[in-house]
């Protein structure tokens, strides 16, 4: 594809962190916004940003997308070709205490965004949901296409209002728009407030890790890499309307407006206990366990049907959690200096 101007939301975040550097790579002119909240270690942030920082493509302007007029003219004075909204306020236990940040980051922040494309003919926006809007769901896999009305924290009730606003803006004003629902993704970078990282620092300092629902837990880890190559292979495929979508059985993972929405998992779950195995293996620590209920708002398993993605791109996330775990771990070592 031709060299875009791509601006990446939540650039100094995890994940955002690593697709700006994935489009550096490959010759975009990446443009990248934050407002380093402290919701996590800042310090961890501003030294993903100056990595970032290194490249000569990359431009950082500290935002605050629920800053409506802030946004408006930071679109007006960069008129993006694409833009990546990965800005958000993460954790589903965090919801539950400060229900209102995830108001004002994930709904007017989102609201801006998608503001700013309408007015500044934005050719597709790509924004990150999440595997929690499957709530209470059941069945699985969890698809796309399954019904997502129950979610189990405000977080994930913010992520699927996200999908709604999405939609009304592809539909109105033919914007194209891909919605794309991570599944627990960890890897060299990551957030602290994740297991992973969790249960590393709690191994180093010789504490217990908290193994909820009793260990009866699965997970659908997908290693951040395959995040990104998904995402760099869907930059350029912006959705279009589906000649087959009716209104008499509506599929809720496409629409007769120019959107689509995609699962981003390892199509593989894993039991907490193996995960944590595996960290034991990477690490050479034997960790000491404490069992606990499960916790308000989590869910016993996640599992992602990738089928969509993976005739949308001709690929699918396939890093196995050793390999995975591995890569944290040397990044970690690295970055503490153990």
């Amino acid at each position: 594809m031709s060299m875009k101007k791509v601006l990446v939301t939540g650039a100094a975040g995890f994940i955002g962190f690593h697709y700006a550097k994935a489009l550096c790579a490959a010759g975009h002119d990446v443009y990248g916004v934050d407002n380093m909240n402290d919701y996590y270690d800042v310090s961890l942030k501003q030294a993903r940003l100056d990595e970032l920082q290194k490249l000569e493509n990359f431009t950082f302007t500290k935002l605050d997308l629920a800053d409506r007029i802030a946004t408006q003219d930071y679109f007006a004075a960069h008129k993006p070709n694409i833009v990546a909204n990965l800005a958000a306020q993460p954790g589903v236990r965090y919801s539950i205490e400060n229900p209102h940040a995830y108001i004002d980051s994930n709904i007017s922040g989102f609201l801006n965004v998608l503001e700013g494309c309408r007015h500044n003919a934005v050719e597709h926006l790509i924004f990150a949901s999440s595997s929690s809007v499957y709530g209470a769901n059941t069945k699985l896999p969890f698809s796309t296409a399954d019904n997502v009305d129950h979610p189990i924290s405000l977080y994930a009730a913010t992520k699927k209002s996200n999908e709604l606003m999405a939609h009304s803006y592809a539909h109105l004003y033919r914007m194209p728009v891909t919605g794309l629902r991570f599944f627990t993704v960890y890897g060299p970078w990551g957030r602290p407030d994740m297991a992973v990282y969790g249960f590393t620092d709690k191994l180093y300092a010789g504490e217990d890790i908290n193994v909820y629902n009793h260990g009866d837990m699965q997970r659908d880890f997908t290693y951040v890499d395959d995040i990104i190559q998904s995402m760099m292979r869907l930059l350029d495929k912006p959705p279009a309307p589906d000649a087959n979508w009716s209104g008499d059985a509506p599929n809720s993972a496409t629409s007769n407006a120019p959107y689509a929405l995609y699962n981003i998992g390892n199509n593989n779950p894993v039991n907490l206990i193996d995960y944590v195995k595996a960290l034991e293996e990477a690490l050479g620590k034997k960790a000491q366990k404490e069992f606990l209920p499960l916790q308000a708002g989590d869910v016993p398993s996640t599992y992602a049907d990738v089928t969509a993605l993976q005739n949308a791109i001709g690929y699918k996330p396939a890093t196995p959690v050793k390999q995975g775990v591995q890569a944290f771990v040397d990044w970690y070592r690295s970055y503490y200096g153990e």
